[in-house]
């Protein structure tokens, strides 16, 4: 069983980093998932990629960001239900693209968007990665963060009656 109180320690705090960008809460804002769900999904997915020894359903849900524990089973339930929801989103995607209700043109905006996140996820992997000139990089991802935010939420003001 993993206990080690470093490995609780650092989850928390990539976990709280993570769920308080800016970036996160709008994009969780205007998603289907939960915080609860968000932050399920991401401990699942840190402690399949990043954790030396599989974690069991006990051991993730001890990473949880409240104070209690949650049980294997409170855990399990809301892991399901978050990879049901983008499962879904997916499929609802795919579905209203094959039925020709999403045309490219109503996409183009998010598309936009998605191509600007990317950016900004390649420009802050390469800062983390010690690439490059650290305080021009800064600037860059400070810029690209807040464009980004704003494209974001001008996405979100102009679809509250989407026209699809």
């Amino acid at each position: 069983m993993v206990n080690c109180l470093a490995l609780k320690e650092n989850a928390q705090k990539w976990l709280q980093n993570a769920l308080n960008d800016v970036i996160t809460k709008i994009l969780l804002k205007n998603s289907n998932l939960t915080k609860i769900q968000l932050e399920t999904l991401l401990i699942d997915v840190l402690a399949e990629n990043y954790v030396d020894k599989p974690l069991n359903y006990d051991e993730k849900g001890r990473l949880r960001l409240n104070k209690a524990s949650v049980s294997r089973g409170s855990f399990n339930r809301t892991l399901i239900q978050a990879k049901n929801n983008v499962t879904e989103a997916i499929y609802t995607v795919l579905l209203l693209g094959y039925l020709g209700i999403i045309q490219t043109t109503s996409l183009s905006p998010f598309l936009e968007a998605a191509n600007k996140l990317q950016t900004y996820t390649n420009a802050y992997k390469a800062l983390s990665d010690g690439e490059g000139d650290a305080a021009e990089q800064l600037k860059v991802i400070t810029m690209l963060r807040d464009e980004l935010t704003s494209i974001l939420e001008q996405l979100t003001h102009n679809n509250k009656h989407v026209d699809l």
